[in-house]
């Protein structure tokens, strides 16, 4: 994670900034809700990011683990980790937007399921019980390959999608319903970003970030310079 720093400015706006290039604004107003930024003030910043990402993560987890007790699909979580480590560790960044995650994990349990019914593996049961052979391996390949490229081409990566094309393409999760389940888990896991990350001052987006990949944000790196260089006239 960059590192953040605090910087006052002259009206009553706080804002946090990314000492990396390109960095964005996390917190635009000093508000009574904004708790984390009047905390990374007066305390190591790193610190207060990693008991936030504990607490966030673990009441996540905690309430999807309910759903996924009372779903019998225990097997939802090993995919909605990483989103949640996402959500809350870098929740400014494209792929930690609720449209990343709700697309990215549906691209990832379609190609997932796809590659099952192309190999004709959908009744065969788990690859983990039964053995992984080689129209497992090929449908394991497949479905990791074709959700990285649709992500990419949709704009919509989200890197925790390609855990659940895996425990999908696996065997492990087949059940239409269990499927349902996971796309379920994940939109009330974007609620939670939403409201914890709000709650705690962070101008986390409710659907989509200002940019959608880091192909785009090169893009328009190379177009400021391109600007820069018309204003600026050569020596």
């Amino acid at each position: 994670m960059r590192e953040h720093q605090l910087v006052p400015m002259n009206t009553s706006e706080t804002r946090v900034h990314g000492s990396g290039h390109g960095s964005r604004t996390i917190v635009e107003k000093r508000t009574p809700r904004s708790r984390l930024v009047q905390l990374l003030a007066k305390f190591p910043q790193r610190l207060v990011w990693a008991v936030f990402v504990l607490c966030m993560g673990f009441f996540s987890i905690a309430i999807l683990s309910a759903v996924a007790l009372v779903t019998h699909t225990p097997f939802v979580l090993p995919s909605l980790g990483p989103t949640t480590i996402l959500f809350f560790f870098h929740p400014m960044s494209a792929s930690a937007s609720p449209r990343h995650a709700l697309y990215g994990h549906a691209i990832g349990i379609l190609c997932g399921y796809g590659s099952l019914v192309v190999m004709g593996l959908e009744h065969a049961g788990s690859g983990v019980d039964a053995g992984i052979g080689l129209r497992r391996l090929f449908a394991v390949a497949l479905s990791l390959g074709v959700t990285a490229f649709l992500m990419v081409l949709l704009k919509v990566a989200h890197a925790p999608a390609g855990a659940t094309t895996l425990i999908v393409s696996l065997g492990i999760i087949t059940r239409p319903w269990h499927l349902l389940v996971i796309e379920i888990a994940v939109a009330l896991l974007c609620l939670q970003a939403v409201a914890f990350n709000r709650l705690a001052g962070l101008k986390y987006p409710l659907w989509v970030g200002p940019v959608d990949s880091a192909m785009e944000e090169l893009r328009s790196g190379r177009r400021l310079e391109e600007r820069k260089e018309r204003i600026v006239p050569k020596p």
